[in-house]
């Protein structure tokens, strides 16, 4: 008998006494008919001899895999590991593997996963990341090796804005942020810091840009939105914080346009001796997980995380002909402790 490190495909067919054809059309979940009766041996000499299947034979003669990719920016960051969850539940319901890069915010990186997951034969792909504008030829390439993953049988769904080929899941981003603004200006809030992300990253302008559209409809002058660009992770948010410290003027709210940044300003307001929301206010976006263990507790808008992932794998995997697809996920505006009416 050969060993098991050694038995092929060649061995289990001899063994089963069938065709090499039937014997991989019997183990590799071909479409193509094979008996019961001959399947039944094929699998039981297969057990017999311990033969182990080639994942990259299989996946060529199904013409995909097993696998489901999944790229994101950055998967210590909350908001990411929590889609990934989501994401995650759904290829285990359904006995796949889930394949997961980081990018990093690399254009380049996000491009050489897509064409690994294509070179492995991933049948889906969920794309979680903000579009980074400004990069025209970077967006391009990316969505010219989305469209060969398309032609070679794989699916895809972004999280994020529109413009790449396939299916879109988008988070209300502008539109969350123009509820926050609404209730803090409720509240009696008229100086706001914006800790925004860098110059280029679509989610972070469009919450920019939402904040102050809702601040201009309750009737507020948007020239007391003083801007602040930083690092979109809790460092940034801590030494933009910081620098604001340094000097507050009349601020009396501060929103940080990511639940990461907003843990980071907490921090260094904190350490500074800024009592929230006693001296000034603070808010976030996204509804995290870790909020649950903030001091105090951080008002914020919330995304349905885990949802948002799992949506996204079931559109990826349906196999649904027709028009590319754009679901909306509205968001919702939770007020905690960080806020309160301004002090005077």
């Amino acid at each position: 008998m050969p060993s098991r490190r050694s038995v092929t495909l060649a061995d289990v067919a001899r063994r089963a006494d069938v065709s090499l054809a039937t014997a991989s059309r019997a183990l590799n979940g071909s479409a193509r008919v094979v008996r019961a009766d001959l399947a039944e041996r094929v699998a039981a000499a297969a057990a017999e001899l311990g033969y182990v299947p080639d994942p990259v034979a299989q996946s060529l003669a199904r013409k995909s895999s097993n696998l489901v990719g999944l790229v994101v920016h950055d998967i210590a960051d909350p908001f990411f590991s929590s889609i990934a969850a989501g994401a995650m539940r759904v290829a285990e319901e359904k006995d796949l593997v889930l394949t997961l890069g980081a990018t990093g915010r690399d254009p380049d990186r996000a491009i050489a996963l897509v064409a690994a997951m294509r070179l492995q034969r991933a049948r889906a792909l969920v794309l979680v990341g903000s579009r980074l504008t400004g990069d025209d030829e970077a967006e391009e390439r990316l969505a010219e090796e989305l469209r060969r993953f398309a032609a070679d049988g794989g699916r895809v769904c972004a999280v994020r804005q529109p413009g790449l080929p396939g299916d879109v899941v988008q988070p209300d981003n502008r539109g969350g942020a123009r509820q926050l603004a609404t209730a803090l200006a409720q509240l009696g809030h008229r100086r706001v810091a914006v800790l925004a992300g860098p110059e280029g990253v679509a989610t972070s302008q469009e919450r920019v840009e939402g904040f102050c559209e809702g601040f201009a409809a309750a009737g507020v002058d948007t020239s007391g939105v003083r801007l602040l660009r930083t690092a979109f992770t809790r460092d940034g948010g801590y030494a933009a914080a910081a620098e604001l410290a340094r000097d507050p003027g009349d601020v009396t709210c501060v929103f940080a346009v990511s639940d990461v940044m907003a843990m980071g300003t907490l921090a260094a307001l904190r350490e500074r001796g800024v009592r929230v929301p006693e001296d000034v206010s603070v808010a976030g976006f996204d509804d995290i997980p870790t909020l649950r263990d903030a001091v105090p507790a951080l008002s914020t808008v919330r995304l349905p995380l885990e949802e948002i992932g799992e949506l996204a794998a079931r559109m990826a995997l349906e196999e649904t002909p027709g028009d590319e697809r754009l679901v909306v996920v509205p968001t919702e505006v939770v007020l905690r402790a960080s806020t309160a009416p301004p002090r005077g």
